[in-house]
């Protein structure tokens, strides 16, 4: 059965869900979205993003970013032209970080975390490479994604596949059921409109929640990606580095302000960032501290929890058009796109034979 499908929303999440549907030239499909590639945008969170492989999910929930992780390290190695390129990442973990009341994600730290065995090469770093005041340290071998590059990159795999994409503020879900470029109804709707979420009619869900993150974006280039659990500025604020692929600058954050919807950067944070950055890792500034950081921009996006987690399911909205959510991915959507992509292609394959049995 052929099936006219409308995707909502263009940030890494929506896109991923539409490359996976494309594959199948059974499915007709529109992408729609206020935002696409190229904008700039609080309220759009993947452009924000560092974005890299730190997996964040329990041991019991770790299957979207395993099968993420596999085809992200796939298209590093084969695909340079996805603006994905390897780097080495360094944990160190505060154990008063792992048991404070804070925004900050905890699972990165675990002490026998479950994703040990996901890294070819994990291991836990001697105590002279931990850096002062924390308690331990691992380091392993993970991604850093270009987003400048890879946004715009997997459009093109979308235009390919014969995927069209246009804009549109929709404020009710049902609206999309006449937005498909052919003209026809939408038999399918993908609801991947993240933060988008918590406001869209005929949705409405109020667990969704913005984690306000600040970064800095500057030309220097750090050595290894790194992430420190917590910080004595405040408890939700975390030190993290990592250098984007093919030129795009290293990311420096950073802040999980759990429920904040501003998206102006504020200059104070700003200092208190580079200031940690710089004195954890002096050499990315060439040894002059924070004067010696070459900014390209400050920057604050919203990440979009959700409390409960992912909203990855079915919903009948009448006899002929289901809604497919996924959305609600927290500071994870990246380095879980294509496992929950594959979860929406899943759950796309049942409603279809569900109609075929019907039918019969």
């Amino acid at each position: 059965m052929n099936e006219t499908i409308v995707v909502l929303g263009a940030g890494v999440s929506g896109l991923t869900s539409a490359l996976l549907l494309s594959r199948d030239k059974r499915n007709t499909i529109t992408v729609v979205a206020k935002h696409m590639p190229g904008d700039l945008d609080g309220e759009y969170a993947s452009p924000f993003a560092g974005a890299n492989v730190m997996p964040m999910a329990t041991s019991d929930e770790s299957q979207w970013e395993r099968e993420t992780w596999a085809e992200l390290k796939r298209l590093c190695q084969e695909v340079p032209a996805s603006g994905i390129h390897f780097q080495k990442c360094q944990v160190h973990r505060r154990n008063k970080d792992i048991s404070m009341n804070s925004d900050v994600p905890k699972g990165p730290f675990d002490t026998n975390p479950w994703f040990k065995d996901m890294f070819d090469d994990f291991r836990e770093l001697p105590q002279d490479k931990v850096l002062p005041g924390c308690d331990g340290a691992s380091e392993f071998t993970s991604v850093c994604i270009n987003t400048a590059i890879y946004l715009p990159w997997l459009v093109g795999q979308l235009l390919e596949n014969g995927v069209q994409l246009k804009r549109g503020v929709v404020s009710d879900i049902r609206e999309a059921k006449r937005l498909s470029h052919t003209g026809r109804p939408a038999t399918l709707i993908i609801n991947a409109t993240g933060l988008g979420s918590y406001k869209l009619g005929g949705v409405k869900d109020t667990n969704m929640y913005p984690a306000r993150g600040q970064v800095i974006v500057v030309r220097n280039e750090v050595d290894s990606m790194l992430f420190v659990s917590g910080t004595e500025d405040g408890a939700n604020e975390a030190v993290y580095a990592m250098n984007r692929a093919a030129g795009g600058g290293a990311i420096l954050g950073g802040t999980f302000e759990a429920g904040t919807w501003d998206t102006q950067p504020d200059p104070t944070t700003a200092l208190r960032i580079m200031s940690r950055i710089v004195k954890v890792r002096p050499d990315i500034a060439g040894g002059e501290g924070v004067a010696g950081l070459s900014v390209v921009r400050h920057a604050a996006g919203l990440r979009p929890y959700r409390h409960g987690g992912a909203r990855v399911e079915a919903e009948k909205m009448d006899d002929m058009t289901t809604v497919v959510h996924n959305y609600g991915h927290g500071g994870w959507g990246y380095q879980g796109s294509y496992g929950c992509a594959k979860s929406v292609v899943e759950i796309v394959d049942k409603v279809r034979e569900g109609r075929t049995r019907a039918k019969l």
